[in-house]
């Protein structure tokens, strides 16, 4: 059976793109195997990229904040982004790059089986709601499943245009309600089965 620190192992030996040749460290992602909210970044920075662990920068100080300010603990979640390897320069990730990565995270998911999937940014956003604006949807959540798919803004566009930052504030307050919604829910027959799989067709879902 494969576990996260298999994972781990392949994304450390991984050459599918050449994000490759650059990085420090790989960063596959951290948080227990069994948590019950996921968050997806877009891709490691300067700061990640030096230690091997996610959203150790600004931007996750301020994640952990705004968490810490809902009852919610870091240790407590998983963490991980879209691409594991820094692109030079902090630029956006590329296409084929997010293709390379994405049966990594598809594994994550598959092994971790959260409730909650939290969109950080518009790059981890369009896999679950493609062709979408963020500014337009952020805090409107998805359920497919028996699980809950949350688009948010990426904490890095909160602290670089601080009109942000009170929708980051009230989306993450959300959260909450939105984990006891699907407790409530979690007795629901053949659900832990369905969250299991990897749903392709995103744009059935809709919104509640």
């Amino acid at each position: 059976m494969t576990t996260l620190r298999d994972i781990a192992e392949q994304i450390s030996n991984c050459q599918r793109c050449p994000l490759h040749y650059s990085r420090r460290h790989p960063v596959p992602g951290e948080g227990p195997s069994n948590a019950k909210i996921m968050f997806i970044g877009e891709a490691p920075g300067c700061h990640e990229d030096r230690q091997g662990r996610p959203f150790v920068g600004a931007s996750g100080h301020l994640l952990e904040e705004l968490l810490n300010d809902v009852g919610i603990q870091r240790h407590d979640v998983f963490i991980t982004n879209v691409v594991k390897c820094r692109p030079p320069g902090n630029r956006d990730p590329e296409p084929e790059e997010i293709e390379a990565c994405k049966p990594f995270l598809e594994q994550q998911i598959e092994i971790i089986r959260p409730k909650l999937i939290v969109t950080l940014g518009r790059f981890s956003m369009q896999r679950y709601f493609p062709k979408a604006s963020i500014s337009r949807i952020h805090g409107q959540p998805k359920r497919a499943n028996g699980r809950i798919y949350y688009p948010m803004f990426h904490p890095a566009a909160a602290l670089h245009q601080p009109r942000w930052r009170a929708a980051l504030e009230e989306d993450v307050r959300r959260i909450p309600d939105l984990l006891a919604e699907l407790e409530a829910m979690s007795g629901a027959t053949g659900e832990d089965a369905a969250a299991n799989a990897v749903d392709d067709n995103y744009e059935q879902l809709s919104l509640f």
